[in-house]
């Protein structure tokens, strides 16, 4: 009750490790704005995932005025804004658990906004440091507590109100940390420790394996790549948990499998041509709003294509498709090689693909942003970017896939009447998913790269830790694996064959991807054989799997 108080409050915490930013959040109904150290925003991946979720940054070592004015300013407009008044990850005499010392910035930014605070403490995050904790079936247990709201003392001077909100606070977080250690019995192991003693310390005999020496330079590396592999862990991780809690904004209803039996007797006995076929061949009205409006576009290096999707949905912002058409030359494009890029689940921003396109004019390609279902322009109200396109609702997800092939269809047919034949495919997660499955279908391709694609949905559904969420609501209305596989040989790419040539294919892995995982990637690369495989240090996200995949199409002739 305490965190669900409605109004704006400021949420001061504890910090114990990395993750504490959303295990704090799961219990709180509410959204919660972190205020998060501005080094975590100069990746450019964890940044656009940062702003993606309101976190804003602050300097740690100095006042940053600007991180005031935007907390002050979210704080009076009614929203919770979360903070770690230690200035870092603390433990032991250093956490404030243990009677250190406050920063003063918590107490001001009450007083100034005019909104209480409410402490929290949590423990046991610190745990997940370790990798036996993230092995199948292990548990860790966090334990989250959070006390009454302390006033802000408008009657006070700052100095003085700032001193009894302090007081107060520090008073807080110790009676929370001693109620949680004898509410739980907590052992020593369970409070807090540092980072480096969770992980423990790096192995003599992986730092020779790795270095090929007796120096230390091995255990820099196994460091390094130990860094990375965290990094990318946790950013999986979150994005996995933010999916997840979307997910329950969209239970099944008690007719949900009488509706997906109905649909796979329409469609089971469909081929991947049949089920993606053009909309011409299915009786459409040729009406001009129905097909990629290309005749007549004006003479602007980019050019937006909208028109009526052949596939009509349950919300009206989903059934206009649209392209944004970056043309090699505004006026003589025709006969130009073009790119299709696909972007990736949940996408936060077109620009960084708006740069790969203006790149791949300059070298002669035109190039096609393509809004897929639900995302971007086409994002109903009320919903966030791309979060009806994978939902417990597996016709809606498959209506979803089917609907981006055949507008991708469309738009390829509409360029080959304007003399362009040779395609290229740059697809990521999602947008990889439908890439592949277009390849079941289209074969004039100079190359497709599927990046970290969704290959195999027998594995998307049922081991994909972003669809926990989807497999609750699936066994709630028993739907059961056997019924969802009767679809598979037109949604899953691993259970299907191209039809282009197969060496045309460039598939990319993350190699700590958890969610497009490598021995999947590395099965549908068996199957599809002739294609070709390429390994990146990193998880499902971020941006060094785009530079080494363009890097290899240019090593291998393909641009």
């Amino acid at each position: 009750e305490n965190a669900n108080r409605s109004g704006g409050f400021l949420l001061a915490a504890n910090h114990i490790s990395h993750f504490d930013p959303f295990l704090i959040s799961l219990p709180v109904r509410r959204k919660l704005d972190w205020m998060t150290m501005a080094e975590f925003f100069r990746p450019p991946a964890l940044g656009v995932f940062l702003r993606s979720i309101d976190a804003f940054p602050a300097e740690r070592d100095r006042a940053d005025l600007k991180t005031i004015r935007t907390a002050i300013e979210r704080l009076k407009s009614g929203r919770i804004v979360g903070i770690f008044p230690e200035g870092g990850i603390r433990d032991s005499v250093r956490s404030v658990l243990e009677g250190a010392p406050l920063r003063p910035g918590a107490a001001t930014l009450a007083h100034i906004a005019g909104v209480p605070v409410v402490p929290c403490v949590i423990l046991g995050t610190d745990r997940l440091y370790s990798k036996n904790q993230w092995l199948p079936f292990q548990r860790t247990p966090v334990w989250t507590a959070f006390g009454k709201p302390i006033s802000c003392f408008p009657e006070l001077q700052r100095s003085q109100a700032r001193e009894r909100i302090e007081s107060e606070l520090a008073t807080a977080f110790k009676n929370l940390y001693a109620e949680l250690r004898e509410k739980f019995r907590l052992t020593t192991d369970d409070l807090p420790r540092s980072p480096q003693e969770r992980r423990g310390p790096c192995s003599p005999s992986a730092a020779l394996a790795r270095s090929g020496t007796g120096n230390r330079s091995g255990c820099a590396t196994v460091t390094r790549r130990s860094l990375r592999s965290f990094s990318s862990t946790t950013v999986d991780s979150l994005l996995c948990a933010s999916i997840n809690w979307l997910h329950r904004r969209h239970p099944l209803n008690g007719h949900s499998r009488e509706e997906m039996e109905r649909y796979l007797k329409a469609c089971e006995g469909l081929s991947p041509q049949e089920y993606y076929v053009l909309p011409q061949a299915i009786g459409s009205n040729g009406a001009s709003d129905s097909k990629p409006p290309v005749n007549g576009i004006p003479d602007s290096r980019m050019a937006i294509l909208s028109w009526r999707s052949p596939i009509k949905t349950a919300f009206a912002a989903n059934n206009i498709a649209r392209v944004d058409f970056f043309r090699s030359d505004a006026r003589r494009w025709t006969g130009a090689p073009t790119l299709f890029l696909l972007h990736a689940l949940m996408s936060s921003s077109p620009t960084g693909y708006y740069r790969w396109a203006e790149r791949f004019n300059e070298l002669g390609w035109n190039a096609c942003f393509v809004h897929l279902p639900y995302h971007f322009s086409r994002v109903p109200t009320g919903y966030w970017n791309g979060e009806l396109a994978i939902t417990p609702d597996l016709i809606r997800n498959a209506e979803g896939l089917r609907q981006g092939v055949i507008e991708l269809r469309q738009i390829m047919e509409s360029l080959r009447g304007h003399g362009c034949h040779d395609f290229g495919v740059l697809a990521t997660s999602y947008g990889g998913w439908i890439g592949a499955l277009l390849t079941l279908v289209e074969s004039d391709f100079r190359f497709v790269a599927l990046m970290s694609p969704i290959v195999n949905v027998e594995h998307a559904i049922w081991h994909n830790p972003a669809t926990r969420r989807v497999r609750r609501e699936l066994g709630q209305a028993n739907v059961d694996r056997a019924l969802v596989a009767r679809h598979f040989h037109l949604s899953s790419p691993l259970h299907g064959r191209p039809v282009c040539d197969p060496t045309r294919i460039l598939f990319v892995t993350g190699e700590f991807d958890s969610i497009a995982p490598p021995a999947e990637i590395e099965a549908i690369h068996q199957t599809w054989r002739g294609s070709e495989l390429l390994r990146v240090r990193q998880g499902h996200f971020g941006h060094r799997m785009m530079r080494e995949t363009i890097a290899q199409l240019k090593k291998r002739g393909d641009l």
